[in-house]
């Protein structure tokens, strides 16, 4: 389903009413403080928003293991279900605080051919691999080395509307860079920039 889909089912009249809403997008390694920004975002900002982590996706699976050959594909169908559900709570009008990743190329993929460009704010969290690396170890629930694999391709596409460290600033300190930057979004924004990057070579 494209993002264009979402004005033109169900009700007509109720859906060409609905502003979309806004998708304040946390792009970031594992360990990068996503989830921690996130949470800060939630409490000062004025409007209503909701978070959607990845991760309450994944924990919504059931715990069975699969076999290591089905893993792969059940893993492309929760994130391709999160994509959508992400899109369809924006393009009900409600406001949406992203704690995801781009690790492989696909998912910023789909992500552009789902979201409104125009209501993306695309933040890179950003932090050095030591500290990750610190992280990991404190933390014990990500394998060792995630982060050191993920890190070149999370931020390869090279383009975002706000950028912050979570090595020198805190969640809070980042969350009101974020929510100062808001009203002052620039136009085009980073999606817009990155659907028209895509277009051009196509």
């Amino acid at each position: 389903m494209r993002r264009t889909d979402w004005c033109h089912s169900g009700d007509e009249t109720a859906s060409t009413q609905t502003s979309h809403g806004l998708i304040v997008f946390l792009n970031g390694t594992s360990s990068s403080g996503k989830s921690s920004i996130a949470r800060e975002l939630l409490t000062i900002l004025d409007e209503p928003f909701f978070h959607l982590p990845v991760d309450a996706f994944h924990a919504m699976r059931t715990s069975r293991e699969f076999p290591a050959e089905r893993l792969p594909a059940i893993l492309k169908r929760t994130w391709m279900g999160f994509h959508r559900a992400v899109a369809g709570m924006a393009a009900a009008g409600n406001n949406v605080v992203v704690d995801h990743l781009f690790s492989e190329p696909w998912r910023l993929d789909d992500c552009l051919d789902l979201f409104f460009p125009e209501d993306v704010v695309l933040v890179g969290v950003h932090c050095p691999l030591p500290e990750l690396e610190r992280r990991e170890h404190a933390r014990g629930d990500r394998p060792p080395g995630l982060a050191a694999r993920q890190i070149d391709q999370v931020h390869a596409h090279g383009v975002y509307d706000i950028e912050c460290d979570t090595s020198v600033a805190s969640p809070l300190d980042c969350a009101r860079q974020i929510k100062d930057f808001l009203p002052h979004r620039p136009a085009p924004t980073a999606f817009q920039r990155l659907a028209a990057a895509r277009r051009r070579g196509a």
